[in-house]
């Protein structure tokens, strides 16, 4: 049996290992292709998870939110390209979506007429950022419902 962790500062996966109840041993034997020190130096942060080591352990641990944190937290192109979920109850996540709904179309108008001409003229540098905010705020909202169907499914 596996020594129990009093690190105060425990990153992500050391988390997600601890709450699947998993040990190092455990967790190697789950994981099958990474051993029990490439774990530790994985949550001692000696060195960076490989993809398929999250993809791995979030399927092992049960725990989805590993694969959008190494996206966005860890992956050069996924930092700049995916964004950030995190796991909300059901009714939060709707009522972000709905509400940013309702202001795109509220902005739809804006949205057409700036597109109208094909470019963005000085003037109508404004609408679009405010346009493109919500249009982030849509992306992360979707991102954190699809996480949350995600952990339905394990």
């Amino acid at each position: 049996m596996g020594r129990r962790s009093t690190k105060e500062n425990k990153n992500i996966y050391q988390l997600g290992r601890e709450n699947a109840g998993l040990t190092r041993d455990a967790a190697e034997e789950a994981l099958v292709f990474v051993s029990a020190d490439r774990i530790e130096k994985i949550e001692s942060e000696r060195t960076e998870p490989h993809p398929d080591e999250v993809l791995a352990m979030s399927r092992v641990y049960k725990d989805p939110g590993l694969c959008n944190y190494y996206c966005t937290h860890e992956c050069p192109i996924g930092r700049v390209h995916v964004p950030e979920a995190s796991v909300k109850e059901l009714g939060q996540v709707t009522l972000e979506i709905l509400d940013t709904l309702n202001h795109l179309n509220y902005e739809k108008e804006n949205l057409i007429s700036i597109s109208l001409d094909g470019r963005i003229t000085p003037d109508e540098q404004a609408d679009f950022q405010r346009i493109s905010k919500q249009l982030d705020l849509m992306q992360s909202a979707i991102a954190s419902l699809k996480l949350w169907l995600d952990t339905q499914t394990i």
